[in-house]
């Protein structure tokens, strides 16, 4: 598994990648500048946390790393990679039905709540990373 050793970074199809479920302690960083917007992570082997603007965007619980991260209007997509199952929290258009894809697989729809706030529980296998696509309808 490859964690991200700066804790957040663009890649080069310009999405973000962040978090490292390693550290026994909490590390973060601030001010991550991307697309004109600021953000910032809290990663460690318990949670991993990311902020757009500051304002809440993703939650694992336990930590895990994230890759290819692209959110738009009407998709978000990313690969997960952890140590074990994990809990994992987007915020997104409060009392929407989605689609929820985990690796190409229609796991059902799924209605954000009041808050904005969507909850997968993704099996994790520690050798591999999974692809989440969530999509509006």
């Amino acid at each position: 598994m490859a964690v991200i050793k700066e804790l957040i970074r663009k890649e080069n199809d310009g999405t973000l990648s962040f978090g490292n479920y390693e550290f026994d302690t909490k590390q973060k960083l601030s001010d991550f500048e991307f697309e004109g917007d600021l953000y910032k992570v809290k990663t460690f082997k318990e949670i991993t946390k990311l902020e757009k603007n500051g304002l809440f965007v993703y939650e694992s619980v336990p930590g895990t790393v994230v890759n290819g991260f692209k959110a738009t209007e009407d998709e978000t997509v990313f690969t997960v990679e952890g140590w074990e199952d994990a809990s994992i929290t987007l915020e997104l258009e409060a009392g929407v039905e989605y689609k929820v894809f985990v690796d190409g697989t229609n796991i059902g729809k799924m209605k954000t709540n009041l808050g904005g706030k969507l909850v997968l529980s993704i099996e994790i296998n520690p050798s591999q990373a999974s692809q989440i696509r969530i999509v509006k309808l």
